[in-house]
Order: structure tokens, then sequence, then C-alpha cells
């Protein structure tokens, strides 16, 4: 059987190709669908074999026609992950285009420095917390969930905020413009079947806002005390002496709309 030269061309198109395929895995595997993954990797290849390596007309036309009209099913099974992947794309420019920022903001800063002495304090209470910090996204679709506020940025706003008797205590306090913008906000829920299974709906929350935006979440365990922290789709527990190093490069050093 004959076969081409292999070219610099070859190579390259083999990597592209094999690159969108881990991009399709990562998708899947977060969303607990990687069986399926491998079952249309498997139809795939089978395709390719019958219709370009043994050139069979017949059996090729009929894969030709499943894959068109399964191209299509699966656009609409997975509008989610598809969705989500083009908006990695974007965080992914957003953070290419903040390397030429390099000024910071003494007023962020201090920001900063009320929301960690406020989690500290109900981390050593056991005061269950989730606070989101806006980056360069804008958060207004999840702001509007929950109750407006506009208030200034304060340690004791916000640990009344989360006290356990209070009515805005459930959802998440989201911070942009170093203001606090909105209480008991919903987010959405990472379906990232690999977490802790401590992690409670909280952790469950910053870890799908992390992925859904560029923003940083703040969580503080209810049950644990540990304080926690979601950004780029990942969720680390951090000490209390670290975090606002943490939030700092999260940030870059300054809390933009």
């Amino acid at each position: 059987m004959f076969f081409p030269a292999f070219t610099l061309k070859d190579l390259i198109d083999i990597l592209l190709i094999a690159t969108i395929l881990y991009g399709v895995f990562r998708l899947l595997r977060h969303s607990g669908a990687v069986n399926l993954f491998w079952g249309i990797l498997l139809f795939v290849l089978t395709w390719f074999v019958v219709s370009y390596v043994f050139q069979l007309e017949l059996t090729g036309a009929l894969f030709d026609r499943v894959i068109s009209v399964g191209a299509i099913a699966l656009i609409v099974i997975f509008q989610n992950e598809i969705r989500s992947f083009f908006n990695h794309l974007g965080l992914r420019m957003g953070k290419m285009s903040r390397i030429f920022r390099s000024d910071s903001s003494a007023e962020s800063q201090q920001v900063l420095q009320q929301v960690v002495i406020a989690c500290a304090h109900m981390a050593k209470q056991h005061t269950g917390a989730l606070i989101v910090l806006a980056n360069k996204q804008d958060l207004s679709g999840y702001a509007e969930t929950g109750e407006y506020i506009d208030a200034d940025v304060s340690t004791r706003l916000i640990e009344n905020i989360f006290f356990k008797n209070s009515p805005l205590h459930d959802g998440a306090l989201i911070i942009r413009k170093d203001r606090l913008l909105s209480a008991a906000c919903v987010l959405p829920i990472s379906a990232n079947r690999n977490l802790p299974k401590h992690y409670g709906l909280r952790h469950r929350a910053g870890l799908g806002i992390s992925e859904k935006t560029d923003a940083v979440a703040v969580v503080v365990s209810e049950e644990t005390g540990h304080i926690s922290v979601a950004h780029e789709e990942k969720i680390t527990e951090v000490a209390v002496d670290e975090l606002l190093d943490v939030l700092l490069v999260a940030l870059d050093s300054k809390i933009t709309d």
C-alpha cells in the first residue's frame, strides 16, 4: 500500500488534532462524560479507517451520514461544555492581556485586607462564607440573583452578612470595584467529580464561578473552619496568613470591573 511522504505540514496537522482531542477530553472529564469521549473517539477512528484506509465506498457513505447528523446532535447535547470551552479561551486571552498591566492599587489592597480579616474571624468561629471578588469579567448577571447592597467594604459588615441568623448568610457575596455589590447571590455549581468528599455546596459554587468567569472565590468552611480559594477552575485550601498574598496574585493586585 502506498503512503505519501510525511512532511512538516502533516506533523503540524497531527499536533493540532491531538491538542483539540485533549481539550475535548478535559471538558468531558470534568463533566463526568469521559466514557462517552472514548466511545466517540473509537467511532471516529473506525470511520477514518473505513473511509480513507480501506476506502469502502458504501460503508464509508453510511458513516459519513452518521457523522453529519451526529455532529449536530453533539452540539445540542454538549452545548454547556462547548460554551465552557470558548469561555475558557476568552479567560486565557484576558489573562494574556493583563500581562501588559503593571499598575497596582493601594485602595484595592486595603479592600482585600478587610476581606482577609473578616475571613480569619469567620474561620475561627466556624462561620460559613462565600465571597466572590470580581476581576475583569462582569458579574452583573450573578449579582442580580441576590440582594443589592452597594456598600463600602468593611470587615464588620462582611461578618454581619454571613452571621448565621442573618437573612443574607445563604449564597455568595460579590465584591466589585472595591464595593460590596450584592449578597445572597446564586452561583453555578461545579460538576467536577474529583473534589474531596468534605467539600460542600459552598465549595462547589466557588469552583463553579471560577469555571465560568475569571473571578476569585473565597470559601470559609462552616464544618472545619478552613479557608479555600477558587480561581481558574481550581480550588485549594490556604492558611490565613497566606490568603492576602494568594488574592493579590490572583487579582493582579487590582480589583477591576
